[in-house]
């Protein structure tokens, strides 16, 4: 067994793996870029390197600089987690001429099966079923669209290096098949170094199954069953589940065989997945997709049922171990489910978001286990993958671990940047999820019923409530001040209420207190509250605002709050919700639902706006880098018309023309970084002539 192992990646994979190095008593090496100096795969590791600034391609992404990691802290071996260098087959070669083991295949198993043109060649001579699709590799853009004229519109284009979903393309209309070949190559090219690309028959309505397989590098391979991936977004995975309710015995067998053929064509060793398309209507006819040389985000669910810790099994097949089981012994207890909660939103069709992590708390203990990378008080960026963490639950049948699974995801609280932990909640509770009737195609196609409509009323109401003065909890509404000193609470201050404006005048009703608030893509609401009472610690207010009528104000009063969270009443109801602040406002969350409540100011968003707001202005939709720009100031463009890219956690965006007319202002070039919202160009319009119709 190794003494020394350097984990070569960051983030919940890092954490995750350092846990297994310490439970077998092995000495953990993190790296880490200028961005995660703070990490907390970087606190939890026995040790940790820099490596280089927050480009992954001068840090994660750099062999040398790893393998100088090693040198430097006598690491005998490097585990590679999954992404950046994972299934890397230079970087497993350089480890393994460098004297460490890489615990993982083979440098000559990654290449051959990180070449999905040849994977697919070389399991189908193993005699395992594959996509139809294009043959050779190096095709140019006219052969990928001469096959996939033949395969048969709609397809799917995909990068033969590289894998979980970046740069794939469904293309459905033969129109903008040359556009999306070269979409794809671009994001192909930036994720994986490699733009070489391949085009698939698409199966409408797909079932995605994979097979967990384990080998040693004496012969022996078993396979650990099958996952269920179909619940996915942008052809990523979002929920996993082990076993699939799809497959019976007879078919969990079969394919289990056609996955340990195929890793055994590749002469795999370690832990590795074959991941298959299985026509939802008939499950017998599967086909082999690609084989992934690596770890799975989604291993801990066949941990869970089967009771086995993969990072463990690849630790000691690397160091030379014999598997200490056989398949018969592989056994399947119970149901496991994963959710992937990622820094993004998915009411803006899952762009990536970004912030500071303010409040974090995550469930864990019994049947329920959080895989996570985060820390409050480190920043989220745009520079790496936007997942954060992941939880998992392991209930005795499928029913019991959804239900446990939404309970979990409940108890999770992430402040300071929008996640998808909300939609994750409202999909496991769809009837088609519930029921197990799913689709690679189901999150998009019932998109607007996961996502929450509108804000609730109750989040203004809390908003409005944590932005008035409050007396300290030794004080009464109308009692004397307290000389004593005055206690933070992590909102505001404690406020004596006789030196706070709240809205009493003379012999009169009090007047309305005007608070403008905006939450991220919503527009602008205002709501007025009064006082209403006194005598008490926590006085009640009347507040107007959306969905009350101006006649009939709602009764509203803080009943408990801590730093942390806080309990209001509104019209005879109780909320709890989690908070948190920042600069930019209050951040409220309840039900793995979160809310940014931000000041507003109507006066100065007018006098500011100017000739940068409205229908002629193009701005971020997500913080990152702007990697193509393909106009200058005064150019003519078409409505629609692609004018630039931005990227961020591996995602591209196009930023296209809103109408006709000229490019009147551009404030970016390749390379900028932006902010969300922030202003990249301005599209002034065509003046229509007089006498138009």
């Amino acid at each position: 067994m190794f003494s020394t192992v350097l984990v070569a990646n960051r983030g919940e994979i890092a954490v995750r793996v350092i846990r297994t190095l310490r439970e077998l008593g092995i000495r953990s090496v993190a790296v880490f870029s200028d961005a995660d100096a703070d990490a907390r795969h970087v606190r939890e590791a026995d040790t940790a390197v820099r490596i280089g600034p927050a480009a992954a391609a001068e840090s994660y992404l750099s062999v040398e600089r790893l393998l100088d990691a090693a040198r430097r802290t006598g690491a005998e071996a490097v585990h590679p987690g999954y992404g950046f260098l994972a299934e890397n087959a230079a970087f497993a070669q350089a480890c393994t001429d460098a004297g460490l083991a890489f615990i993982g295949p083979p440098a000559s198993a990654i290449n051959l099966m990180g070449d999905k043109i040849r994977a697919k060649e070389t399991v189908k001579a193993a005699g395992v079923p594959v996509v139809p699709g294009s043959s050779g590799s190096g095709l140019t853009d006219a052969e990928l669209v001469s096959a996939s004229m033949e395969i048969g519109m709609p397809v799917l284009l995909k990068p033969s290096a590289g894998g979980g979903g970046k740069g794939m393309r469904l293309v459905r209309d033969e129109a903008v098949l040359a556009e999306e070949i070269a979409a794809a190559r671009r994001e192909a090219r930036s994720s994986f170094g490699d733009d070489t690309l391949l085009v698939e028959r698409w199966v409408d309505r797909p079932r995605h199954i994979e097979i967990q397989v384990l080998a040693d590098a004496h012969g022996n391979v078993v396979h650990l069953g099958e996952r269920e991936c179909s619940l996915q977004r942008r052809h990523q995975k979002v929920i996993e589940e082990a076993p699939s309710v799809l497959l019976d015995e007879k078919i969990r067998a079969a394919m289990g065989a056609a996955a340990v053929d195929a890793a055994r064509s590749c002469g795999y060793v370690g832990a590795g997945t074959v991941e298959f398309i299985v026509p939802g209507g008939d499950p017998s006819s599967y086909y082999f997709m690609e084989m992934n040389t690596r770890l799975q985000v989604e291993h801990p669910v066949t941990e869970l049922i089967t009771g086995l810790d993969l990072v463990e099994q690849q630790i000691r097949v690397a160091a030379g171990a014999r598997l200490g089981f056989d398949q018969s012994a592989v056994t399947l207890t119970g149901h496991a489910i994963e959710a992937r909660v990622c820094a993004e939103d998915p009411a803006r069709g899952f762009l990536p978001s970004g912030g500071t992590v303010l409040a974090l708390s995550e469930p864990s203990g019994g049947a329920v286990r959080t895989d996570s990378g985060l820390t409050a008080g480190v920043p989220v960026g745009s520079t790496y993958d936007p997942m954060l963490s992941k939880v998992i639950v392991h209930g005795p049948d499928r029913p019991t671990a959804l239900r446990m699974l939404r309970a979990a995801l409940a108890d999770t609280v992430i402040l300071g940047v929008q996640t998808n932990a909300g939609f994750l909640r409202r999909l496991l509770a769809h009837p088609d999820v519930v029921s197990g009737d799913l689709d690679t195609g189901l999150v998009e196609r019932d998109l607007s019923g996961l996502l929450p409509d509108g804000v609730p009323p109750e989040v203004y109401a809390a908003a409005a409530l944590l932005s008035l003065p409050h007396p300290a909890p030794s004080r009464n509404w109308g009692s004397a001040p307290d000389p004593g000193p005055q206690t933070p609470d992590g909102l505001n201050r404690w406020v004596d209420p006789f030196d706070a404006p709240d809205g009493w005048r003379l012999g009169g009703t009090p007047a309305w207190t005007v608070h403008h608030f905006r939450l991220p893509g919503q527009d602008p609401v205002t709501i007025e509250t009064r006082l209403s009472g006194a005598g008490s610690a926590s006085p009640a207010i009347e507040a107007r605002g959306p969905g009350q009528s101006p006649g009939a104000p709602a009764r509203a009063r803080v009943l408990t709050r801590t730093p942390d969270t806080v309990t209001i009443e509104l019209d005879g109801v109780t909320h709890r919700f989690s908070h948190a602040t920042s600069p930019e406002g209050t951040w409220l969350g309840r039900d793995a639902d979160s809310w940014h409540v931000q000041a507003y100011d109507p006066v100065a968003a007018n006098l500011g706006g100017g000739g940068r707001s409205g229908a002629d202005t193009l701005a971020a939709p997500m913080p990152g880098t702007v990697t193509v720009v393909k106009v200058a100031v005064g150019d003519k463009v078409a409505a629609g018309q692609s004018l630039l890219v931005v990227e961020a956690m591996k995602m591209e965006h196009v930023i296209s023309a809103p109408h006709a007319g000229t490019v009147t202002e551009l404030d970016v070039t390749p390379g900028s970084t932006v902010a969300m919202d922030q202003v990249l160009a301005v599209v002034t319009a065509d003046e229509e002539p007089e006498d138009a119709a």
